[in-house]
Formats: structure tokens, sequence, C-alpha cells
């Protein structure tokens, strides 16, 4: 029945209506004489409405008359009627077969690359190494040969653990996995020291396993010991043991900046605009006019690939430019110059630590130079320190 129905599609089919007392003896007999009748809709006792192929009006008016009811046809589907009702708009037609067309040649090709690094861990220029290796926008997919690709990535990089690559309509899906260093092994029964792997103060030690090699209150660097892997005794004499212990430090993070006089300050005013443009694969069409109407200013792009289904990207893209006025300003005021130095640096170092409840002192340190005032701005921080040397004997 799929079949007929499908086939009645292409050559064409009418929506009637059938109006008697016989309708069921009406459907019957198209039955019994293996017309296909679908959509059946009943509206009253004595009125309905169906499909039929184009091919069976005869067959179904005589079995109409046949069976005392009355048929009117209410409209006409189908290809052919389709094709007859956008004949004189050759022209749009002509088009909408160009873009059938497109649509079917670009899908062998990938027009979107999509990277995902697991745990939000950044790999630095893997673009521009995925690019590199032959994977980019506007590649026929049947050229990519993604095995070879995973393997010149990573035979170029050792930060990668894992790389897969996964080809989804006109989407190509790469999947890292940064590798982490991993730090020197030391079997349990192997002797081995506890030294310092950062600089800083001592504020906490316990050996649990050792010797203590410094006291709360020691300053130390990276490589000082902390805990000696052996242990003497009365009677036993020296032993090596494999060292154990916590440490806690007071470490130093530090950053330094150079603000030089008559510095220029950049302050976004509030002011932006936005501009539009089309991206056909390399070939750009500006929606907008290219210069902006504020003399300084920051520009932010963002790309948005179309898209007819989840996966199946269009070699199509609309860019969105966003310009932020900006005021510069030249610092004369060296006390602001230093709050501005001062503040930059406190916001990188608080970037940098994670636990911020550990930042147990701030330490502010400025030198007026020939060219400009010289900021340092410290932090320290209570961390633990300390990692495992093997014994060499």
């Amino acid at each position: 029945m799929l079949i007929k129905i499908i086939i009645n599609y292409i050559i064409g089919y009418l929506r009637i209506s059938v109006e008697g007392y016989y309708i069921e003896r009406f459907i019957n007999m198209c039955r019994n004489n293996k017309i296909a009748i679908w959509n059946l809709k009943r509206e009253k006792n004595v009125k309905l409405k169906l499909n039929i192929g184009i091919k069976d009006l005869k067959k179904i008016t005589k079995i109409a008359k046949q069976s005392k009811c009355r048929i009117k046809i209410l409209s006409k589907k189908g290809m052919p009627f389709l094709f007859n009702r956008y004949k004189k708009r050759k022209i749009f037609f002509g088009l909408l077969i160009v873009i059938i067309i497109m649509l079917g040649i670009s899908s062998n090709f990938i027009w979107n690359v999509e990277i995902i690094e697991e745990n939000g861990e950044q790999l630095e220029n893997i673009n521009q190494d995925i690019k590199k290796s032959g994977l980019e926008t506007g590649v026929l997919k049947a050229k990519i040969n993604t095995k070879e690709i995973i393997n010149r990535i990573r035979l170029e990089r050792k930060d990668i653990a894992w790389m897969g690559i996964e080809l989804k309509g006109t989407n190509a899906i790469v999947k890292v996995v940064k590798a982490q260093e991993k730090p020197q092994i030391i079997d349990e029964e192997d002797y081995c020291n506890i030294v310092s792997d950062k600089a800083g103060i001592i504020t906490k030690i316990n050996a649990q396993n050792g010797t203590l090699a410094v006291k709360a209150g020691d300053t130390v660097n990276v490589g000082t010991s902390l805990i000696n892997g052996w242990m003497e005794g009365k009677f036993t004499g020296i032993r090596y043991v494999h060292a154990k212990g916590e440490i806690e430090a007071k470490v130093w993070h530090t950053k330094n900046r150079l603000i030089p006089y008559n510095a220029t300050e950049r302050i976004e005013t509030g002011n932006s605009e936005n501009k539009y443009k089309i991206k056909i694969n390399n070939f750009e069409i500006n929606l907008s006019k290219k210069l902006s109407k504020f003399e300084i200013y920051d520009t932010i792009n963002t790309e948005k690939n179309f898209k007819l289904f989840s996966d199946f990207y269009l070699p199509i893209s609309l860019v969105k430019i966003t310009n932020k006025e900006i005021k510069e300003e030249k610092i004369e005021d060296l006390e602001k110059a230093k709050s501005i130095g001062i503040k930059e640096l406190e916001e990188e170092l608080n970037n940098e630590i994670e636990d911020k409840e550990k930042i147990v002192n701030k330490i502010i340190n400025t030198n007026e130079k020939e060219n400009g005032i010289e900021i340092s701005v410290t932090y320290e921080v209570l961390e633990n320190i300390g990692i495992n040397e093997k014994i060499v004997f």
C-alpha cells in the first residue's frame, strides 16, 4: 500500500469528496477492485474525503454511479501538478534545482571543525596543528584519513594522551585528552629522601618515616632536603628507609611590571557598534560599511555557521563584528599609575592561585626609575611541598 501511495505521489493524485447513503458500499467496491484509497476522513454520515491516484479517476467515477454516490474533485496534488504550478516561474524553479544540487555536492565536504578538549584543559596551538595536518573546512571527506591525521599530530606533540576524530555529516568532531606530566614513580621499597620542589619558609613539618632535615621557620630552596631517607638507632646504627611525611611552607608568588611615565590607560566608553558579513567558504560579503565610526576601538569577532541539521553544516557563516569604543588617557599622576599597575598584577596572581584562602600575606614594592615605575606584587601562600628523590648508592 505504501509503495502505491509513493507511486501515486510521483504520477499525481486527487483529493476527492464522496457523498451518498452507500459510502460503505463505495469503499468495499474500491477495495475489491484493488483501487488504492488513503487518508480517509469522514465528515458526516453521508460524506467522506479521501485520496485516489489520478489514473483511477475513471474507475472511481464508475463505482460512484454503481453505489449511487456523488464525487467531487477538491484538489490536485503530486509532482506533475507541482511542476505545472511553477512552470511560469522558471527562474525560481531553476534556482531551487541549483540549490538542491549544491547541497548534494557540499555534503561531500567538511564545513565545520569542532574541537572538544576534555576536562576543559586547553592545548596551545591545537587548532593550527589540526589544520596543518590536513583537516580544515572545505576539504573533501573522501580525502580525510583520520588515523593518519591522529598519528601525525601525536608524533609532533607530546602533550596529547588520546585523540579521536569523528566525521558526522559535514562536521568533523575532534576530541583531545591532554597528557598529564607524570612524576617520577618511586617504589615503596626503594630508599628515598623528600626534597623541596619550591622555595619558601617551612611552617609545618611532620616526618612519618625518616629523619627531619629542617624545622619550622627554616628557609628552603628547590632541591633542599626536607626529610632524609635514613634513621639512626642506638643499637641498630643507620638504616635507610622510604621517607614519608607532610610539609607545609609559605611559598612566594611574584609578578613584576614596569609602568612607563606618561603611560596610556585604555578605558571602554560603553559605546559599541555591530557590523555583519557573510562568509561563503573563503569569499566574504560585507553587509555594512567596513569603516568604524569610532577613532579608537577594540574588535570582537563572533562567527556562526549555518546548518540544516545537527551535523549538516553549510559552507556559509554569519560573522558579527563588535567594535567597542576605547578612550585613551595619559596617566600623569604617579599614584594613579601605581594603582593601575598593582591592580593588573593582583588580577594575574588571583588567576594563578586556586585556593585564595591560603593567601596569608601580600607584599607590594614600587621603585621609581628613569623610564618609569617598577612595580612588584608578591603573594605569600601556604602550600604543601616536597617530592620523593631516590637515594643512589
